[in-house]
């Protein structure tokens, strides 16, 4: 599953690294947008098999950030 931008922003933290383990609602990334933290939440159990923004990256709304697999 992809896990993608909710809205357009700088990538100010990633909070997991490939391989973790993520629950449902879980942050696993924050986002800055107009002064703002947006947290981007894992939709479903799984584990990070892919990272594709790194913190400082901008980042469009519904781009991939990473990727989760059962």
């Amino acid at each position: 599953m992809e896990i993608k931008s909710p809205m357009g922003g700088n990538m100010w933290k990633i909070e997991v690294k490939e391989g973790d383990k993520v629950e449902v609602g879980q942050v696993v990334a924050i986002l800055e947008s107009m002064k703002m933290e947006i947290p981007v939440e894992a939709e479903k159990d799984g584990t990070v098999s892919s990272i594709t923004a790194s913190e400082g990256d901008f980042i469009q709304e519904d781009d991939i950030v990473m990727k989760i697999e059962e």
